[in-house]
């Protein structure tokens, strides 16, 4: 079985490539910057390959005469998809990452606008979304990335090929880009004995890149056309959330509650919402743990990058 993905060595791409690669998959992965490929994929023959997502003739003719799995973790627009129609049709199986940003509340309001939006229960993947964004839009800028990744989707699923949309939530994992963990590791690492959290009793979901890697390999053992959320099955507070991270670096020290000024306690789960991912349960993917559990990893993984320097 061979794996192609497309921006491999970030935190779901990686996590993906050494899943199945671990499985006895052929695993390639493309980037810019090949020093960017964890040491942990080469070790286990994943090969990479310095190919820029918008090189649709290098993506074809990496794709060849054909994989089993064509994975696209860097669509942002309907464009990007279109290009990349003419190699979808020599895969088995192609799986797009979009995001829960593309989900509106019953007002109209996402995660990206002016005014946050309010969620009132987990949100299945039949929830309104954006509008799609027009081909001139900025997938690249705060109001054009979601509306972008809608038009993405569509481009995909309408292409009649076997195209499976994965929608995380807040992801987390080793080899994140913005790994969100590290305002709270850094803060415990100074030396602070109390750290300031407002809305502590916020769900803001999380995404395991474990979790995420283990719902691909499901849905490459069953080709489909569908959208699926891709959370991790607990749904912990902001609070449980460093609390859990404290934890794991056996600190001490307390966390506060803050209340009304905007300015004290900021964190990045923030933003109530969670997301229901029964479809993918139904499918047969089994997550690999809780997202609190799996969390260490990242952390880990932080505190490997400090040590290293």
């Amino acid at each position: 079985m061979r794996a192609i993905l497309l921006g491999g060595t970030g935190a779901i791409g990686g996590a993906t490539a050494l899943l199945l690669a671990k499985s006895g998959w052929t695993v390639e992965v493309t980037g810019r910057d090949q020093s960017r490929m964890p040491q942990e994929l080469s070790d286990l023959d994943v090969r990479f390959h310095r190919i820029d997502r918008s090189d649709t003739r290098g993506v074809e003719h990496l794709i060849g005469e054909g994989s089993d799995l064509l994975v696209d973790l860097l669509a942002y627009s309907a464009p990007h998809v279109r290009a990349l129609l003419p190699a979808m049709t020599s895969t088995d199986n192609f799986v797009l990452i979009s995001g829960r940003a593309v989900y509106v509340d019953d007002f109209g309001r996402h995660v990206n606008g002016d005014e946050p939006p309010s969620f009132t229960a987990p949100i299945r993947e039949g929830g309104p979304t954006l509008p799609p964004a027009s081909d001139d839009v900025n997938p690249f800028s705060r109001e054009g990335y979601a509306p972008g990744k809608v038009a993405a989707e569509q481009v995909a699923l309408d292409s009649g090929l076997p195209v499976t949309v994965l929608r995380p939530s807040k992801v987390h994992g080793q080899w994140a880009r913005n790994a969100r963990t590290s305002s709270i590791v850094d803060r415990i690492l100074s030396g602070n004995q109390s750290i300031e959290l407002a809305r502590a009793d916020t769900i803001d979901h999380l995404t395991a890149a474990s979790n995420a890697s283990a719902l691909i390999k499901t849905v490459a053992q069953r080709p489909g056309r569908r959208i699926l959320n891709a959370a991790d099955p607990d749904t912990p507070t902001a609070e449980e959330i460093v609390g859990a991270i404290a934890a794991h670096l056996a600190w001490e020290g307390q966390i506060t509650r803050v209340e009304g000024d905007p300015d004290r306690g900021s964190h990045p789960w923030l933003t109530p919402m969670v997301l229901d991912s029964t479809s993918a349960l139904e499918l047969g993917y089994q997550p690999v743990g809780n997202g609190l559990d799996l969390m260490t990893e990242e952390v880990q993984w932080l505190l490997s990058k400090k040590s290293d320097r």
